[in-house]
């Protein structure tokens, strides 16, 4: 909202006389009281000789193309000036600004005696534009009879050595769209009286004995309050005083006449939109209401529009002349043949509001104020102010009572808050009564007669409506800067829980291991269950569904996080990265585990500890699940060969990578799960519990899906894995290893596995490592059979081994899996 210095120096002075403040000051107090400035404008500096002038006689000169004036203007001196103006807005004996030779104007602009039209100028009567004050260039600026007399300095008049101020009203803080509401805020940043203009005194008394205009309120327009009043008598050309004229250019206003001005200053300064109608246009009852179906209104600005059952409109017994808050209509428009003005001053719904500005695409200050809400309080004190200035203006009489039309609204309830509050909340001892006296700053109503504070607030400000409202309203007056930043300690013998630990060393490994991280999408693509082919009892199918969906398609939470990754392959290959290694470590959410749906709890005020764990309990499990898939070369192609594509035992080593980064050992069993590929699935076990699987996937999931062929996932339960506390420090030997292979003959169904598994406990504790490097199958093993080769290390904490000894635990290895798994030496 952009206003001049000089009007808020006005308001303040009404509580402190003299006061005063720089500009720089006062932008400083705003920003004290949370508030930000836009703009700081001084208003164009003009040196010379700039008077005021009185036009003491015009010739009109015809032989030109345009209307072209030669006047003779008093300016102090002996004799008038001739000055040559092409303006035909002022007449004899009108009070005019007037430039004489060496005035430098804004531009700059230098004015100097020239011959023009075959007259010579000595000097400029000037414009609003032309003096830098706003853009009004329509006419010359005429000042009201009175201003001040002829050759005084214009400046000095006029008020031009100012500076407008332009302050950043966010929507939370309507009030503030005001004179009123921003003095009320510097009153507080100055710590100084503040003399509210928006509570009433005693109501406008009628000069004309009249009966109030019959106005109602229907209940479907959601409207609160309406009051109208009749103003007879007027003199619609009377002239707009200049000091009204400033306010309203600053404030981005145009003047049009003084009774619209009036309306639209009496806003500026309360905050109260009004509105003017000519009386002599109205007729009947004036009824606030719900606009009808197909009704039609031509709005001030010419356009004829078809409203809609949503708008709210201002209808007299004609129909609608008016869109209620946001613009009048052309058929009531007060005009130069004005006598009779009938006042409006209401309170509408903000939603309505809203919504019929957009749907009509309409904008204007009154729809911006009521938006943010506006006091409904203030309604009769705007009315009162603005008839008061429409009287003294133009000459008119008030008729009758103000007429009130009001819906009933429930009262403001009270806000009990202990007055050390503000203190406990920003760490900070505030001297007594800190918290009492700030809030009957900003208008509440306080009993502190009490333990606790009873907080009434004022009606202009409906975003205070609960304790923290009021707390921080508190601490901005106190002045947010003035609260110390403290960084928390962490205390000693802490850092990262065991889970945040597991968390991370997983992650460290999988990008160790070559595996870039990802973010998937939180959200199920619609229909992936049925692409991968998933059974109707499947529990991944048990989703959790949010009300509002960031998209109309995705309203169901992950289950799983191979959807998202899977989506994430997808677009990658899309932009020719074919060779991938993906992870992500994220929550899902299981439907199937919730417990019984809680109602809406009260947000007026805390929890009972009851009603917190109701709605733990109601939450669906949302265990942390670690995936991974890999897709395209494992091991990129270069002069060293044609590169390996990445298969299922990538996939089984990301799934050990994971355990060994938990603190667990992962065993692998062959398994039939979807939408893996039956002979190449894995299930994934710690101590017999199953956490997981891996594997490639189906070729005919990745053919619907449209993904490649040979892609492998794994993705495991992280927190079904047991949680290692402390893991066990490793003991390093001094003495040397003894290595040895192993190669034994299975059947060709017996898996790997379970073959290692025998070697591993038939081998003892001797046995320090395993690992598989070989498969064979050829006429050589047999039909139906497979040879694994292994290779066993063999160290002990003690002594040296020997080659004896090593043997001894490896044919003890092959002797257990002989009985295990039917394995024999080959």
């Amino acid at each position: 909202m952009r206003l001049p210095q000089s009007w808020l120096t006005e308001v303040l002075r009404a509580g402190a006389p003299d006061w005063s403040a720089s500009t720089d000051d006062i932008d400083a107090g705003f920003v004290r009281v949370g508030f930000e400035i836009e703009d700081v404008e001084p208003f164009p500096e003009i040196t010379g000789p700039l008077v005021v002038g009185r036009v003491a006689a015009i010739e009109e000169l015809t032989e030109f193309k345009k209307p072209i004036r030669f006047c003779q203007v008093e300016v102090g001196e002996d004799a008038p000036r001739d000055i040559v103006c092409g303006a035909r807005n002022f007449a004899v004996g009108d009070l005019v600004v007037v430039a004489l030779p060496g005035t430098v104007l804004p531009g700059p602009f230098e004015i100097a005696t020239r011959k023009t039209y075959g007259k010579t100028s000595d000097g400029m009567i000037c414009s609003v534009s032309e003096l830098g004050v706003g853009g009004d260039h329509s006419g010359i600026l005429v000042l009201a009879p009175g201003t001040a007399e002829p050759g005084a300095d214009a400046r000095e008049a006029l008020g031009l050595d100012d500076t407008a101020i332009d302050v950043n009203v966010t929507p939370d803080r309507g009030y503030a769209f005001s004179m009123r509401g921003l003095g009320r805020e510097l009153a507080s940043a100055f710590a100084v009286p503040y003399v509210d203009p928006g509570l009433r005194g005693e109501p406008l008394a009628a000069t004309v004995d009249s009966a109030p205009w019959p106005v109602s309120i229907d209940a479907d327009s959601a409207a609160t309050r309406y009051t109208a009043r009749v103003i007879t008598g007027v003199d619609p050309m009377a002239p707009t005083p200049w000091w009204m004229v400033k306010r309203l250019m600053v404030a981005g206003i145009r003047p049009i006449s003084a009774i619209v001005d009036v309306t639209n200053y009496v806003m500026i300064e309360l905050g109260q939109p009004l509105h003017a109608f000519d009386a002599d246009k109205v007729t009947g009852t004036i009824t606030v209401r719900s606009a009808r179906a197909g009704e039609i209104l031509v709005t001030l600005d010419g356009v004829t529009r078809t409203l809609d059952p949503e708008d709210v409109v201002i209808a007299d017994e004609s129909g609608p002349i008016a869109l209620a808050g946001v613009m009048g209509g052309a058929s009531t428009e007060v005009s130069d043949e004005t006598a009779n003005v009938l006042l409006e001053s209401a309170n509408f719904d903000q939603v309505r509001v809203f919504r019929t500005g957009k749907r009509h695409k309409l904008s204007s200050e009154a729809q911006k104020r009521f938006e943010r809400l506006v006091d409904p309080e203030l309604t009769p004190v705007a009315s009162d102010r603005a008839a008061s200035l429409i009287v003294a203006l133009t000459g008119g009489r008030v008729a009758g009572d103000l007429a009130d039309a009001r819906a009933e609204t429930a009262p403001v309830a009270a806000i009990e808050i202990a007055a050390d509050q503000p203190d406990a909340t920003a760490g900070v001892v505030y001297p007594d009564g800190t918290t009492a006296a700030r809030l009957r700053e900003v208008g509440c109503i306080v009993d502190d007669s009490g333990e606790m504070l009873s907080v009434t607030p004022p009606s202009w400000r409906p975003d205070l409506r609960q304790r923290a409202d009021l707390v921080e309203e508190v601490l901005r007056l106190e002045g947010l800067e003035d609260i110390p930043a403290v960084v928390p300690r962490a205390p000693g013998g802490r850092g990262l829980t065991a889970v945040q630990r597991r968390r991370r060393a997983i992650g460290v490994t999988l990008a160790a291991d070559g595996f870039v991280e990802v973010l998937p999408y939180p959200f199920m693509p619609a229909g992936v269950f049925d692409t991968w082919g998933l059974a109707d009892d499947d529990p991944r199918r048990s989703t959790v569904s949010v009300l509002n969906p960031l998209e109309s398609d995705r309203p169901e939470l992950n289950t799983t996080l191979l959807p998202g990754l899977l989506e994430m392959t997808s677009r990658n290959i899309a932009r020719g990265r074919r060779d991938l290694a993906l992870y992500a470590v994220g929550q899902v959410v299981l439907g199937g585990d919730q417990g019984p749906v809680v109602d809406a709890l009260d947000v007026t005020e805390r929890p009972t500890q009851e009603e917190l764990d109701a709605l733990d309990a109601s939450l669906p499990r949302q265990p942390l699940h670690a995936a991974a898939v890999v897709t395209g070369l494992r091991d990129p192609a270069g002069p060293w060969g044609p590169g390996r594509a990445a298969d299922a035992y990538d996939v089984f080593e990301a799934a050990r990578a994971i355990g060994a980064a938990s603190g667990v050992e992962v065993t692998l069993v062959a398994d039939d799960t979807a939408p893996w590929h039956p002979g190449r699935c894995a299930r994934l076990e710690v101590d017999g519990v199953t956490v997981g699987h891996a594997g490639e996937l189906h070729p005919a999931v990745l053919e619907r899906a449209g993904l490649p062929a040979r892609l492998c996932a794994v993705e495991i339960d992280v927190d079904a894995l047991p949680l290692t506390e402390n893991l066990p420090s490793p003991t390093v030997s001094p003495f040397p290893a003894v290595l040895q292979d192993v190669n034994v003959v299975v059947a060709d169904t017996v898996a790997a596995q379970d073959v290692q598994d025998a070697l591993v406990e038939g081998a003892g504790e001797l046995l320090e490592s395993i690992s598989l490097f070989d498969v064979f199958a050829g006429e050589q093993v047999g039909a139906g059979n497979k040879s694994l080769t292994f290779a066993l290390t063999f160290r002990a904490s003690d002594r040296t081994l020997t080659e004896d000894d090593a043997s001894a635990a490896k044919l003890a290895a092959v002797e257990r899996a002989a009985g295990a798994v039917g394995a024999r030496l080959r």
